[in-house]
């Protein structure tokens, strides 16, 4: 079987699943019995690319793969996970690639149903819905914030319900030929390099695809200086993606740091003349209005303020970064 001829003959094809882990000893042997407990019709191949870990969990991943033939571990010296997901793509065949992070939970038929989605639309790249699976209240609050329209600024994979292209999806699941026709993940960038590849796919011709009867788990950041930390280096990558790619701009992009500059210069202006303070009263409307409904108002808001404050900030400094 050939990668370019799977859609066209009967059966399951195989799958390779491709898994960057790093520092995962506790969770690791969970995280592979979630994936075969997808009962993928056909053959289902496990590469764990491991990094340098401090835990233990290279002697885990040696252990699983001594202890059954359907997984394969490698070597990740780096520990950055677009390399991992190359070196573990690479050590694979199968023309489909199933990409799941190390806490991901897959829905349940997840890749049965994500192999007949490729076969059906023919797209390169298909994924679902990113489901928060909070187990603390703070992060229920994230995940009550990320999942607003303020804070998903309508995304797909967040809150999406009609099956369709799209920019962009979570994790993913790929027709092989066309994720090596494009020359795999930039291994330059250490976040937003599913965003940067999916750009890549389409303007080869390919389509991305969103179904919502896809899901898969994760669970949101743990603490405010986590969360802050995670949206700043968003903020920063994608800056590195808009110089790259600068078509790919999206007006949802762009929302965040205007906001933040308004709010912040309508806050000094106001100081001298009121009229000004409309900026950041308005801003405070829309926090209310999308939190509203949450089982926390307020600490949703907050969330929501840090998101995009330091969302806009790493945008700024990567843009000012990349000038100097």
């Amino acid at each position: 079987m050939t990668a370019r001829s799977w859609r066209d003959l009967p059966g399951w094809p195989d799958v390779d699943v491709v898994m960057p882990i790093l520092n995962e000893a506790e969770h690791l042997e969970a995280a592979v019995a979630s994936v075969r407990a997808q009962a993928y019709p056909g053959r289902l191949h496990i590469i764990l690319s491991v990094g340098p870990s401090i835990d233990g969990t290279e002697e885990v991943a040696s252990r699983q793969a001594e202890s059954t033939d359907d997984v394969t571990v490698v070597a990740n010296p780096t520990g950055k996970t677009p390399s991992a997901l190359n070196l573990a793509i690479r050590a694979g065949s199968a023309p489909v690639v199933v990409r799941v992070d190390g806490h991901s939970q897959l829905s349940a038929g997840y890749v049965r149903r994500a192999v007949q989605i490729l076969r059906e639309t023919g797209a390169s790249n298909v994924g679902g819905i990113q489901r928060p699976e909070p187990t603390t209240p703070f992060e229920q609050v994230v995940a009550d914030a990320t999942t607003s329209m303020l804070g998903t600024g309508g995304a797909s994979y967040r809150l999406g319900t009609e099956a369709r292209a799209v920019d962009t999806v979570y994790l993913g699941v790929f027709d092989r030929a066309a994720l090596e026709a494009v020359g795999l993940y930039d291994e330059s960038l250490i976040r937003n390099q599913d965003y940067e590849l999916n750009i890549r796919l389409r303007n080869a011709g390919g389509i991305v695809w969103f179904d919502p009867t896809l899901s898969v788990g994760y669970t949101p950041r743990s603490s405010w200086p986590r969360l802050a930390r995670q949206y700043y280096e968003y903020g920063w990558w994608k800056s590195v993606v808009m110089r790259k790619h600068p078509r790919s701009v999206r007006l949802r992009q762009v929302i965040p740091p205007v906001a933040v500059f308004g709010v912040g210069v309508g806050t000094a202006l106001g100081l001298r003349w009121r009229p000004a303070f409309l900026a950041p009263v308005a801003y405070l409307a829309a926090l209310a209005a999308s939190v509203r409904a949450t089982a926390r108002p307020a600490p949703t808001a907050a969330a929501l303020a840090v998101i995009h404050t330091t969302w806009a900030v790493g945008l700024l400094r990567g843009f000012v970064g990349s000038a100097d």
